[in-house]
């Protein structure tokens, strides 16, 4: 099956702020790995972020963070960060998952 990409506008400006050799190894990886399997978790490539709600997913291209959430046959990237804004973007614009009620007779 394969995916649509869609970029949003932030996503879009954030690339095209890069340096041209890193824009490409970004769409090439974009394209590698969310055109088809943008859910198949990896030891180092991608991330299911489990304690958020938006962005699901996370994309790993050298010092780069590709965030991103899969709503049925499509790969929204949400934005594409410098590792060293990862972490600070996340705080601000992540956005927590409900926690799961414990099942009934369980706590």
């Amino acid at each position: 099956m394969s995916y649509e990409i869609e970029l949003t506008d932030d996503s879009k400006r954030d690339i095209q702020a890069l340096r041209s050799f890193e824009r490409q190894k970004v769409l090439d990886a974009i394209e590698r790995h969310l055109r088809h399997e943008p859910t198949r978790e990896s030891r180092s490539r991608i991330k299911r972020l489990r304690e958020l709600a938006h962005p699901q997913y996370r994309l790993r291209v050298d010092d780069i963070r590709i965030f991103y959430d899969v709503v049925g046959e499509v790969v929204q990237i949400i934005a594409v960060i410098a590792k060293s804004r990862a972490a600070e973007w996340l705080a601000q614009e992540g956005r927590l998952a409900e926690p799961t009620a414990p099942i009934s007779g369980e706590e």
